[in-house]
């Protein structure tokens, strides 16, 4: 099957020549510096470096993709005689090289070995070895390496309660999860609370179950969360949102490994593992007087921190992420396997964003630009940043903030609509005119009428 679009670099035709048939289009540039822009404009599936190209050039082009984390396919032709990239080509599994560049049969045989790695792969590209199989935690970036290794630690301990703390988004549940797994197995029960959503009395009868009759709605007897989980685990999300007179419960639970019913005498023993998240500092919380000193310190044995995706640490996560949500989301399942991935410009808008919600917001932006998205990779027009405010958006990016009442019109209000067509379309008129549910006719005299000017095209395969 022929690849959608392939990019080959350097001067000889006969490279050219023998890539055009495993291709629907093809892009040439004659010089490794030339290939930047290509890559943002055409958006290869496969970059072919010819026998003439410096090795040296090469190493230095795969090294700037990877800073850019831009995972492409490449094939290399002609011997392989630089060590540096030698090395590189043993790591970069998604790499191949073809010694004698006429022979159109080794290519295809090269390219089918691209696709096969690259499929036998997947999961080595978005996990580490660190990560538990049953646990979908995606990133190869050093801070979830360092994040993984401590997660493996405080598993294999007696530590308990285990602390994690993290921003909103940044996976804190995925990391209880994993620790109960390393931990307790997965036949051993996970029972999760969120300490911000019920109130006091509510969590209370939660966490250790109450008697009947111990309030006037207590019709029946209730078994709490922390007898229920057994020998698994309890995951108290966001703690620091926990009242002050249940804190002092919590922590004598944590002291002395058991806990009455509400309303109950019976001492009933603790078996669980306590894995506490906050997305709050809570030294602060202690310093402000909302969380008891006593229990910070009870529970902060060895936190684990989840760094933000906006962290130089972790920002390398961000098109990994992106990659995997594309290719798991049942969000348009018309759609599954049809999204191929993000052109470059979609990519370096993704890599710039700062992230206040993290792989949370991450996600959502993907699965809706999956919901947008008609052609194979999500582009830039399709990934709403800031959907709520996205009219503000637009006008910040180059229209007026706002027309003043007494130079609107309707002319200016069509104009508008028909440009903002027509970008849509990607100027393609036909498609224009049924979005704007006009004739082409009519469109054609819209577009003379108002000077309307195409955007330049991005750059022609080679003919």
């Amino acid at each position: 099957m022929a690849l959608e679009k392939i990019l080959v670099v350097g001067r000889q035709p006969k490279t050219q020549q023998v890539a055009r048939p495993f291709t629907k289009k093809l892009y040439a540039a004659d010089e490794v510096a030339d290939i930047w822009e290509l890559l943002k404009a055409a958006d290869p599936n496969l970059i072919v470096f010819d026998a003439d190209i410096p090795r040296p050039q090469i190493f230095d082009a795969l090294r700037t993709l990877q800073n850019k984390s831009m995972v492409l396919p490449i094939l290399i032709m002609g011997k392989i005689d630089d060590p540096d990239l030698c090395q590189y080509m043993q790591e970069y599994e998604m790499a191949d090289c073809v010694e004698n560049p006429e022979d159109s049969g080794a290519i295809g045989q090269a390219i089918d070995r691209i696709r096969k790695n690259d499929r036998d792969n997947a999961a080595n590209r978005f996990f580490m070895e660190d990560c538990p199989s049953s646990v979908s935690i995606v990133g190869k970036s050093r801070a979830m390496s360092q994040s993984l290794r401590l997660i493996r630690i405080v598993a294999q301990s007696a530590c308990n309660p285990v602390l994690i703390v993290g921003e909103t988004g940044t996976g804190k549940e995925l990391a209880a999860r994993a620790v109960h797994i390393l931990r307790c197995g997965s036949d051993q029960k996970f029972v999760a609370i969120n300490c911000a959503a019920l109130t006091a009395n509510l969590l209370e009868s939660e966490l250790f179950g109450h008697t009947k009759g111990s309030f006037t709605s207590a019709d029946r007897e209730k078994t709490g969360l922390l007898e229920l989980a057994g020998s698994g685990t309890v995951f108290l999300d966001e703690i620091s949102e926990m009242p002050l007179d249940l804190q002092a419960k919590l922590l004598r639970v944590l002291q002395e490994k058991k806990f009455r019913k509400v309303g109950g005498t019976e001492e009933i023993e603790c078996k669980a593992t306590i894995v506490a998240s906050s997305n709050r500092n809570l030294m602060q919380e202690v310093e402000i007087g909302r969380f008891r000193k006593d229990l910070y310190y009870r529970l902060c044995v060895c936190p684990i921190p989840l760094a933000p995706l906006r962290a130089e640490s972790r920002k390398e996560d961000i098109l990994l992420l992106a990659e995997y949500f594309i290719q798991t989301s049942n969000i348009c399942p018309e759609k599954r396997g049809r999204i191929k991935g993000l052109t470059a410009m979609a990519a370096e808008l993704l890599t710039r964003h700062h992230w206040p919600g993290n792989v949370r917001e991450l996600r959502n932006v993907i699965e809706r630009a999956i919901l947008l998205e008609a052609s194979e990779r999500i582009g830039t027009s399709n990934l709403l940043l800031n959907p709520a405010g996205m009219f503000d958006q637009e006008r910040s990016e180059g229209q007026p903030e706002r027309i003043p009442i007494k130079d609107f019109s309707l002319e200016k209000a069509e104009k508008e609509l028909v440009k903002r067509a027509l970008d849509e379309a990607g100027w393609q008129k036909s498609r224009a005119a049924s979005l704007l549910g006009i004739t082409r006719a009519t469109l054609y005299a819209k577009v003379k009428q108002y000077n309307l000017q195409e955007p330049i095209k991005n750059p022609q395969p080679v003919s």
